[in-house]
């Protein structure tokens, strides 16, 4: 067997250093050509990310990395990217955050978010949330060229996409600020279903950010249904003092439930009763319960408290809401008469015959009614048959499968906790012993028939 031998690689000053560094440094290191030489020697990821966490003092560590070598080289030409993910990133942070160091080029930024090595990156999540806030203050006024870095960020970044990070809420707070809603959509159309603090500094809000934004994001592209479940999701978020932004998704969740059902939809038990009386002190409650009416006397409500409208930057998602009300109205007249000419339609909603015949067509195209129009004029409504393709009820089949699935491998990692079985053992020993089962799900004073089965949100 030959006998083993020491290598020597080049550092960024030229002289050779050994391959075999030592487990741990005796001094700490305190030049950047020095940080460089650990860097290219054969530490592994976590070795390297401590020393980059230590190097020099606090103050003048970001300044040190920020600048360039004693020759004058740039240390991200000296380094590979996927040998020296840490050391990139570091350096890119210190670079975009410390003031008067030459920014990153757009190339240089491009180039790690698109060839990074995630298992390295994971080594140090507060970077990452530096880097893609860097990113965006570095694009100035022109935010759009932000996107695409970020895009490759946050696919790239976590394990899948199902992660929860910080950088998902900073993406989609990017995505509406440029109005680039579609960019979005492959981040939103995967359901968060896990969460791993150690890949991002979490916070409570940022659940909230990420879902009030992706509520924007369908709302803009007329995804009601969506948009719908995402503020749903932020008005419901468990909290003993519920933050502001749950009552803006709120308001938000009142609007667009106007325009899918013409009315509002009593909100789930567990939500914040908090939030339920803040919603009822506000315009919105009054404007949810006059809806539908006349597109007059609905823009006289808005003009009415229009200044709260415009602070909340609710005035489009308002506006969609009023032009909704005429098929609202037609929809409700289905239920009385059987047939009803174009005219009487017009004086009943307010509008012009012809625009009457309008919507009418529209409303019959898309499903809402099922009616025609003779040639004098006359609607005849019609109770809809439900159709289904054999398409469409394997594609529902499919679905169904899926979510079982999916709930069954939740439902396996649950019972894999040793923290969650902990909890609701010491639950069930607290909470539930001796209740008989009536009293289980009896959690109201009134009964079933106390408070939440008679009181609506917004009576």
């Amino acid at each position: 067997m030959a006998p083993s031998t020491s290598t020597a690689q080049p550092g960024p000053s030229g002289q050779g250093q050994s391959a075999h560094a030592p487990a741990e440094d005796k001094a700490q290191i305190t030049t950047l050509e020095e940080l460089i030489n650990l860097l290219l020697s054969n530490r592994t990821p976590p070795q390297k990310n401590d020393a980059l966490k230590t190097f020099a003092h606090k103050e003048t560590r970001d300044a040190l990395m920020a600048a360039s070598l004693p020759n004058g080289a740039d240390p991200l030409n000296v380094l590979s990217l996927a040998d020296n993910t840490l050391g990139y990133l570091y350096i890119l942070c210190a670079r975009l955050h410390v003031p008067g160091a030459p920014p990153p080029t757009t190339a240089q930024l491009e180039g790690f978010c698109e060839g990074f090595v995630p298992g390295q990156a994971r080594l140090a999540p507060d970077r990452i949330t530096a880097l893609a806030k860097g990113i965006i203050k570095a694009s100035g006024d022109n935010l759009k060229l932000a996107l695409s870095p970020l895009r490759h960020l946050v696919t790239r970044y976590p394990p899948n996409l199902s992660y929860l990070t910080n950088l998902h809420s900073i993406f989609l707070n990017l995505c509406v600020k440029t109005r680039y809603f579609s960019v979005a959509l492959p981040i939103l159309s995967v359901p968060i279903l896990n969460v791993d603090k150690t890949l991002s500094e979490l916070t409570y809000n940022d659940n909230l950010l990420y879902h009030y934004a992706g509520g924007v994001v369908f709302g803009a592209l007329g995804r009601w249904k969506d948009a719908e479940e995402f503020f749903e999701i932020v008005v419901t978020s468990p909290a003993q003092t519920p933050a502001a932004i749950q009552l803006e998704a709120l308001k938000k969740l009142t609007l667009v439930q106007l325009i899918l059902y013409g009315k509002p939809v009593q909100p789930p038990k567990y939500t914040n009763a908090t939030l339920i009386r803040l919603i009822k002190s506000t315009p919105y409650n009054n404007f949810a319960r006059a809806y539908p009416q006349r597109v007059v006397a609905l823009n006289a409500l808005m003009t009415k408290d229009i200044d709260t409208y415009r602070t909340d930057q609710n005035i489009g998602l308002l506006q969609q809401v009023i032009n909704r009300a005429p098929r609202w109205l037609i929809k409700k007249l289905t239920s009385t008469y059987l047939t009803l000419g174009l005219n009487d339609i017009g004086l009943q909603v307010g509008l012009e015959t012809e625009e009457v015949r309008s919507v009418v067509l529209s409303m019959v195209e898309v499903g809402d009614i099922n009616a025609s129009i003779s040639s004098d004029g006359t609607v005849t409504f019609v109770d809809a048959t439900p159709q289904f393709t054999k398409t469409q009820v394997d594609n529902a089949l499919l679905q169904a499968q899926a979510q079982s699935k999916l709930l069954h491998e939740l439902e396996r990692a649950l019972n894999a906790s040793k923290e969650y079985l902990a909890k609701a053992l010491k639950h069930k020993d607290e909470s539930w012993g001796g209740m008989e089962d009536d009293a289980l799900y009896n959690t109201h004073p009134g009964g079933p028939s106390g408070p939440w089965a008679e009181e609506s949100m917004y009576a």
